[in-house]
């Protein structure tokens, strides 16, 4: 098999996406560490829980929604617990799950924290493209994720599986 080498467009275009994520990641991480005490990890951790019905989410659901490990989510979870923010509940539909609920404190937290980040973000990111260029990000990364998930192309644009509300413990 024959190895097809990036060319040299493709290989300035991937090197600044790594770049960007990077940086990015970073200051996402150092403004919350910073205003919120928190990591950008469990940030999200807490956003994906307060998007969801009753603000709940079995851990399996949550950590493939994060893309991390169960035992890196249980991790975060068991610190977030410690703090208040989040509380681990038993699966009334199936006794070997457990689901992550946020907590009051939580969504305080949460609701705190969003402003700073977003603007964060905005700063980061958005602030640097013009509408048209905000678009082809989304239809960029859009159909990455498609191709990476293997769904179908045909999929309207915000038919992600993260997205998707299901019961806490489907």
């Amino acid at each position: 098999m024959t190895t097809r080498w990036l060319t040299p467009e493709e290989q300035r275009a991937w090197r600044a996406y790594i770049a960007a994520a990077h940086l990015v990641e970073d200051a996402l991480d150092r403004q919350l560490q910073q205003e919120a005490g928190m990591p950008h990890l469990y940030y999200s951790i807490l956003a994906n829980l307060s998007e969801t019905d009753e603000r709940r989410l079995r851990m399996t659901d949550l950590a493939e929604r994060l893309k991390i490990t169960r035992s890196r989510l249980t991790y975060a979870v068991t610190r977030l617990e410690k703090d208040g923010l989040v509380r681990r509940e038993e699966c009334q539909w199936d006794k070997r799950g457990s689901v992550a609920a946020l907590t009051d404190e939580g969504m305080a937290v949460l609701e705190r924290a969003a402003p700073g980040h977003v603007e964060t973000v905005r700063a980061l990111l958005f602030d640097h493209l013009t509408p048209q260029q905000v678009g082809q990000l989304e239809e960029i990364f859009t159909g990455v994720t498609r191709a990476l998930q293997g769904d179908d192309p045909q999929s309207a644009p915000t038919d992600v599986p993260w997205l998707r509300r299901s019961s806490p413990c489907s």
